[in-house]
């Protein structure tokens, strides 16, 4: 009699903190059976999905103005012809505000060329921060991309001049300008340039819908295209773009939806 060959055991994975308010991870349980469970969807957007040691789950990105109550993903398990509700609820978060003097009114008040610039790019920001590349298995425990203080900037109602303007969707890490910013996960240069807004940006795809991206660099030194491992030096701290001075502005985009960077990154102290 030949033996049953052992079915191997999954594989730890470390995780996002969930935090089920806007901006933030829900964490969903797809139960525990072998084969894939399938696509999960949020908003229009593909989530990751990945097998832990006790089942699977769908790593859902909550966007910043998602009302607080009731929502749910849609999946479609695997052999299933009807797509499933999984339901989970939104907490609600009151960020703070935060009031900037930016010194080129340009940025505040753009011109109709400046406009139209803004509305190509956002094509651009939007393509890049969707995409979803299911062969490539993201790795969820981040390293920061720069040595320096990390502000508390995410999800802050800003006002730049004393003009409103939409909520801060990433982390603001204070480092000189010409420090080197370092690739926190193996991925995928999608898309790298000048934006009016962010300045010198790289957006890098690690796989299943986690895209990061950097901001207001002095320097680029990737291109589409190029694969980069942990540590790779993406480009340097600047303040191209919409600035005060010269930092770095972190993003971390899951499902489409920018959601705080510092779930991804070891708990202060830990």
């Amino acid at each position: 009699m030949v033996a049953a060959a052992a079915v191997a055991a999954p594989t730890p994975v470390a995780l996002p903190r969930e935090s089920r308010v806007p901006g933030g991870i829900a964490i969903l349980d797809l139960g525990d059976g072998e084969n894939t469970p399938g696509t999960v969807v949020f908003n229009g957007h593909r989530t990751p999905v990945l097998r832990t040691p006790d089942g699977w789950v769908a790593l859902v990105g909550i966007p910043l103005d998602t009302e607080p109550g009731p929502q749910a993903a849609s999946w479609q398990p695997t052999g299933s012809e009807e797509p499933r509700g999984v339901e989970f609820s939104v907490g609600s978060k009151q960020y703070e505000e935060q009031r900037l003097k930016v010194a080129n009114r340009r940025h505040v008040d753009p011109s109709k060329e400046d406009l139209e610039r803004i509305a190509e790019e956002r094509k651009r920001i939007d393509a890049a921060l969707g995409i979803y590349t299911a062969e490539r298995q993201p790795i969820f425990a981040l390293q920061a991309p720069v040595a320096g203080r990390r502000s508390s900037s995410f999800g802050l109602r800003r006002f730049f001049n004393d003009q409103p303007r939409n909520p801060h969707s990433g982390m603001d890490i204070a480092a000189a300008t010409g420090t080197p910013v370092r690739n926190p996960a193996p991925g995928r240069v999608v898309e790298a340039g000048d934006f009016f807004f962010n300045g010198n940006t790289v957006f890098v795809d690690h796989g299943q819908g986690l895209v990061t991206m950097y901001c207001h660099l002095s320097r680029i030194d990737v291109k589409p295209g190029d694969e980069v491992e942990t540590g790779s030096v993406l480009g340097l701290v600047g303040a191209t773009g919409r600035v005060t001075g010269p930092h770095l502005h972190w993003g971390v985009a899951v499902n489409r939806a920018l959601v705080d960077p510092a779930l991804f990154l070891p708990e202060p102290g830990g």
